[in-house]
């Protein structure tokens, strides 16, 4: 019998690793479980995993152990009261009583062959009885690495197969389901703060001089790979034909002509100091007075004139321009060279690197803020869809599909993978603490085989001692 006090996963001896023993103190005890834990953590030969030296043997477990313990005694014990009836019914069978101890003994007899012979199966699953080496005993402890290579396969061929996959995600009705559940406030305001949380936290984690030279390059390169100048040609010539650019004109008109207004000295100062020196300086006075009065009429008259034919030669040579943008290679040559110089300007690239950390600012302050327009916006959007999505069979069998093909890739292109995990695992445990493990979980059942065959073998017994002497008679 082992100790029922040992919450510690060992067998009573004070060894788990499979190596018997005589125990020790609490502090042996507790050195092989760290050299066991540190053991776990080195690789094994090969680069296999080395064994896991326990598993965790928590109270439950061991209330387990205490039962399969309890139903061992109990299956023990009908064994030795079936030997005793047996030895009871075979002396008073020779003491010449006639009648019953014939039958009570056959029955006796045959209840500790079904008794031992179940014995010996449930003891050879987990263990060689008596230790004896005799073949094909301890089943787990020796079998366990097959068992974990047929268990991975097993789950790989029926429940990692497409079709399984397949019919399993049609049957459950995610689409419909899924729509029924965002169409609540309740859940569209959970979704859209774990949206929120999850955005903020991956804004966080990238670094933003990282990001900023991606940006940075992104924009750029993409510039430089696209020619602009005939998109703006199109552009032009569609706000020239729409009269668009008469707006401008008409401002550009109006801010010359109160600057000239403001400014009149300043043009007549420089045309004077423009005239040669031996000029008397009356004439000079004179003739800037007269360039500035008639450059005031000329705007004044552009400005007050939609017909003027300023404003005309103004309209045909963006037209002009708007054509050669599209058309004339040297104009598309000047175009994209000064594209160039202007993105290789450092102020450039440096409006481009820090538009991140405007938009990083941004986003960040909206995914914190419940009312933001972002979030709002993002929670109507699953009410929206949620609703739509619970009642389109259409945009159901759409996800659902989606759903299915990706679950198939998964489990078809890492099936592998998956079952592998499973037969690694099981063979990096220990043998013996995977056998006591199992034991403990579903020993006590086969307990009840024990005692099952010492009551169906007795049975047996007395059927087969009553019909042959009732051939016999």
């Amino acid at each position: 019998m082992e100790r029922a006090d040992r919450t510690d996963g060992t067998d009573g001896t004070g060894d788990t690793g499979g190596t018997s023993g005589t125990g020790g103190p609490g502090e042996r005890g507790a050195g092989r479980a760290a050299e066991r834990a540190a053991g776990a953590a080195r690789p094994g030969p090969g680069g296999r995993p080395a064994p896991l030296a326990s598993f965790a043997y928590t109270a439950a477990d061991e209330e387990k152990r205490r039962g399969v313990r309890r139903m061992k005694a109990t299956a023990t014990g009908l064994l030795l009261l079936v030997a005793l009836v047996y030895v009871l019914a075979t002396w008073a069978e020779h003491a010449g009583v006639s009648g019953w101890p014939g039958f009570v003994a056959a029955a006796a007899e045959a209840g500790m062959v079904g008794a031992l012979a179940d014995w010996f199966a449930v003891t050879a699953l987990f263990k060689r009885p008596l230790g004896l080496p005799i073949p094909h005993t301890a089943i787990i402890p020796t079998k366990k690495d097959q068992l974990g290579q047929s268990l991975g396969s097993f789950v790989g061929e029926n429940f990692l197969s497409g079709d399984v996959v397949r019919s399993r995600i049609n049957a459950l009705g995610i689409g419909s389901r899924l729509g029924s559940w965002l169409a609540e406030p309740v859940h569209a305001d959970r979704v859209t703060a774990e949206l929120a949380t999850a955005l903020r936290g991956a804004l966080t984690v990238l670094r933003d001089a990282d990001v900023q030279a991606v940006v940075g390059e992104a924009i750029t390169r993409r510039a430089n790979a696209a020619e602009i100048a005939p998109g703006l040609g199109k552009m032009l010539e569609k706000v020239v034909a729409d009269g668009g650019h008469r707006r401008m004109v008409d401002l550009i008109c109006v801010r010359a002509h109160d600057w000239l207004v403001l400014h009149g000295d300043s043009v007549m100062e420089a045309v004077q100091g423009g005239a040669p020196g031996w000029t008397p300086r009356f004439v000079d006075k004179r003739v800037g007075e007269r360039v500035y009065k008639e450059l005031l009429r000329f705007v004044t008259e552009m400005r007050d004139m939609p017909g003027h034919p300023a404003r005309a030669s103004i309209d045909t040579f963006l037209t002009d321009f708007a054509a050669d943008l599209q058309t004339d290679s040297d104009t598309r040559a000047r175009v994209e060279r000064l594209k160039s110089e202007i993105l290789g300007r450092a102020e450039v690239q440096e409006v481009i690197a820090s538009a991140w950390a405007s938009v990083r600012a941004m986003i960040i302050t909206a995914a914190d803020d419940e009312q933001s327009e972002l979030r709002l916006r993002a929670r109507a959007s699953l009410l929206t869809f949620g609703a739509r999505l619970a009642t389109d069979g259409r945009m159901q069998a759409k996800l659902e599909g989606w759903l299915e093909d990706a679950a198939v890739y998964v489990v078809t292109t890492y099936r592998t993978e998956i079952t592998s995990l499973i037969s690694d695992t099981v063979a990096s445990w220990d043998a013996e603490q995977t056998s006591k493990k199992i034991e403990a979980h579903i020993g006590r059942d086969l307990q009840f085989i024990r005692i099952n065959g010492t009551v169906v073998g007795a049975l047996a017994g007395l059927l087969i001692h009553t019909v042959t002497r009732a051939l016999g008679a």
